[in-house]
């Protein structure tokens, strides 16, 4: 195992500083014809779908695997010898950010992680692609955001990985809606209501898995007590590494709400979640059933998570819709709604119908033309779109963590004058009492009111200390972020 040693802060930041100093004063352009020679960095779950669709991708070489999961890489390897494709294994994304034979990386790791190796490959003169939530917290959206400035006077790209951004149906959507089609819009509405199990609960703190590099899978965090069953993927419930749902995939949702505002480039300056784990004991920690109501001036964002199912507790009835919907966006108009690929009129009669909503297929395809360029081939690319949506969750989380048990007719009194919020918090409650989830019994968290600084993302007023106290994490030495 190749175990992380510490390092004193003042030789990592002398390090770090050098390397940065090191950076061509420009990258070179590819130009359309030339190779893209790409390393992927975290392939267990996601990024296995980012290595076949780079292979689909003319011009693209597949140069490099990271993982710190020897039985992952391993398997990868040989199929991949299979096929042909024959590239170099890393362990340390250290190592595989400062190889001079790979032009870009795509980063697919758990989401703690995700700044941390942008900012590697970046100082190493690295395109990025970064999967979504593109930060793990407020903090790390900051320091992201910073880097890719800077990188971009340089010819690099750092792009999200949301990919209904290159989906030609939302395109299509977006234009007629800013066309005037359904009036004034009144509220862009998120949903996420998508069947969660539990995790189930350990007893005591579970050993790592022996294929795994502990010490390099929690960088930036230090090891930390193992609390959950499954090692892989069941991270996302738990704050050390996780966003939650709401983090997790809501950040696509999330996109398309801020989208079909006109992707404001200001954060709203309050926000307020409420939720629960309902209908489980388990050692997830994250909210399943959540709500968060972001008052973008003038027309709102509201974020609805449901991770329960329509009735008695049992995945077998599926996932409550809300006007047809499961997982997806609408956007309440006066004079209609558009639900995913369809538009109505205000009495639900159809009105037009979307074409091409696939779910942006050429997502990577347009990142890799975008390196072959040095700069973004389109402005939805732009990295600073996953920064606003990531942040869009890291301020509910940090609401609803700093919540407390409330009775419903206090929920209601914060929404009173909101008639679509109040609606959508009914259609809450009555998918929790289809459950059996007794509110007097098991209330709801309700975060506080947080007043918040665009600008600084700080939080100001009334509990911000105990808000700003959750917009960064510990750091292991040797992984700080600068």
């Amino acid at each position: 195992m190749n175990t992380v040693l510490p390092t004193p802060r003042r030789q990592f930041l002398r390090r770090a500083l050098a390397s940065s100093l090191a950076l061509p004063a420009l990258a070179k352009p590819l130009g359309a014809n030339g190779d893209v020679r790409v390393a992927v960095i975290g392939f267990r779950g996601r990024g296995n779908g980012h290595i076949n669709e780079l292979l689909k991708v003319p011009g693209v070489r597949l140069v490099a695997l990271c993982d710190v999961d020897s039985e992952v890489m391993n398997k990868k390897l040989a199929e991949l010898d299979k096929r042909g494709v024959k590239p170099r294994a890393y362990r340390d994304f250290r190592e595989c950010c400062a190889d001079p034979q790979v032009d870009a990386v795509t980063i697919a790791t758990p989401n703690h992680s995700h700044v941390l190796i942008a900012l590697h490959a970046l100082r190493h003169g690295k395109h990025v692609y970064v999967e979504k939530p593109v930060s793990h917290n407020l903090l790390e959206s900051a320091q992201l955001m910073k880097a890719a400035t800077t990188a971009a006077a340089k010819g690099l790209v750092v792009q999200h990985g949301m990919q209904r951004r290159s989906d030609l149906g939302w395109a299509q959507a977006m234009e007629w809606l800013r066309a005037g089609n359904l009036g004034k819009p009144l509220l862009s509405h998120a949903l996420v209501h998508g069947l969660r199990p539990s995790i189930e609960k350990v007893g005591e703190p579970q050993p790592p898995p022996a294929s795994v590099d502990y010490p390099l899978w929690s960088a930036p965090r230090p090891p930390l007590p193992i609390l959950r069953k499954q090692f892989h993927y069941d991270w996302h419930w738990q704050w050390a590494y996780g966003n939650g749902d709401i983090g997790n995939q809501g950040p696509h949702q999330y996109d398309v709400a801020r989208w079909a505002l006109g992707d404001p480039d200001v954060l709203p300056a309050t926000v307020m979640s409420f939720g629960n784990r309902w209908g489980v004991r388990d050692d997830g920690q994250s909210a399943n059933c959540q709500m968060a109501f972001h008052p973008y001036a003038p027309v709102p964002l509201i974020m609805d998570k449901f991770g329960l199912p329509a009735k008695n507790l049992d995945a077998k009835s599926g996932e409550p819709p809300y006007r047809g919907i499961r997982t997806g966006n609408i956007v309440h108009c006066e004079g209609g709604y558009i639900a995913e690929s369809k538009a109505y009129d205000a009495k639900g009669r159809s009105l037009m119908k979307f074409d091409q909503f696939l779910n942006g297929p050429d997502h990577m395809k347009n990142f890799i033309e975008s390196v072959r360029q040095g700069a973004y081939i389109k402005d939805v690319l732009h990295i600073r779109h996953g920064h606003h949506a990531a942040c869009l969750s890291h301020l509910a989380n940090i609401s609803y963590r700093l919540g407390k048990q409330t009775a419903q007719g206090e929920i209601r009194e914060r929404l009173k004058g909101d008639p679509l919020g109040l609606e959508l918090f009914s259609e809450f409650e009555r998918n929790l009492a289809a459950n059996g989830i007794d509110l007097e019994q098991q209330r709801i968290i309700a975060g506080p009111w947080l007043k918040f600084n665009p600008a600084t993302l700080r939080f100001e007023g009334e509990f911000a200390q105990e808000a700003n106290a959750l917009c960064q994490e510990e750091y292991a030495a040797g992984f700080e972020l600068i």
